[in-house]
């Protein structure tokens, strides 16, 4: 019976990298499934923009804390400081890309809702993509 357990037991990896679990799981060996390329990198883009600077006690520095934008007013001011947090954040931290363009503009039919879109390609293929969401900034 314990040699049962010993074979189920998945071992705890020792350090995380900043990519998540991908939905798989575990591989047949029973191991953690981590996420590859596209996924892992809009995940730690994801990571990023919600990490506010000083929430890692290692790291304090790591992050740009998009939500401390909210109930901010949705003015030309505040979409370009967005902007500009949204770009050094990522370009410091995430160097498996090359950030083309950020733009965060007012959504036309919500007013306290801005649209924020990163276009940026892969450094390894050159391969073009993106990353668009919209945020509330009445919370």
């Amino acid at each position: 019976m314990n040699n049962e357990i010993n074979k189920s037991f998945s071992p705890v990896p020792t350090s995380w990298p900043l990519g998540g679990l991908s939905k798989e799981g575990f591989t047949p060996a029973g191991l953690y499934c981590y996420t590859e390329g596209n996924e892992s990198i809009r995940e730690c883009i994801w990571n990023i923009l919600l990490t506010r600077p000083g929430e890692r006690l290692m790291r304090p520095e790591f992050g740009v804390g998009l939500r401390d934008f909210v109930h901010h007013p949705n003015n030309e001011t505040t979409r370009h400081l967005m902007a500009d947090v949204i770009k050094k954040g990522v370009e410091r931290w995430e160097n498996r890309i090359e950030l083309n363009s950020v733009e965060v503009s007012a959504d036309p039919l919500n007013l306290a809702q801005v649209n924020i879109t990163l276009n940026y390609s892969l450094r390894n293929s050159g391969q073009a993509d993106g990353l668009s969401f919209n945020m509330n900034m009445d919370g």
